[in-house]
């Protein structure tokens, strides 16, 4: 990163002035400028496009881990670390999807309401004359229990 910054403004001050301030020496800045890239730096570049063209082939949805995993499904040996690094570094992220928000208990509504005919007093004075329902779900490990209270047939065993 600070090579390429001396390289843009080596027309505006002397390299080795930018070299000295930037504390870098300047054989390290022409070793750069004129030496090729290193293999480590050559396999990152290459993996940076693979990264990008799975980025592009699952419409931006895959975040590092999902990457990584269809990398090394293709055969590439990469860990995942480096693969989240070279993403943040080129500026590759997943999308983001919004969190769903239920919005079926809408009291603002110019509906009409039902009157509260019990005024939660349940106990009538004839049979038929008040009926209720309990609404109730229980999660089980066999699936959902609806109510909570046992059914007649169960209730008398």
């Amino acid at each position: 990163m600070i090579y390429p910054f001396i390289e843009e403004h080596k027309d505006q001050w002397p390299v080795r002035w930018l070299c000295e301030t930037l504390e870098v020496s300047p054989a390290g800045y022409y070793a750069w400028r004129h030496g090729p890239r290193s293999p480590q730096q050559q396999r990152r570049d290459a993996l940076v496009v693979e990264i990008q063209a799975v980025h592009a082939e699952f419409r931006a949805c895959y975040g590092s881990p999902r990457i990584h995993a269809e990398l090394a499904a293709c055969g590439y040996d990469c860990c995942v670390n480096t693969v989240a690094k070279l993403m943040r570094e080129h500026g590759i992220a997943a999308k983001t999807v919004r969190k769903f928000r239920c919005t079926t208990a809408d009291s603002n509504h110019d509906l009409p309401v039902a009157e509260n005919l019990l005024d939660r007093q349940f106990n009538p004075s004839d049979a038929n004359e008040v009926w209720l329902a309990d609404i109730t779900s229980i999660l089980t490990r066999e699936g959902w229990l609806p109510g909570s209270a046992p059914a007649p047939e169960e209730a008398g065993a």
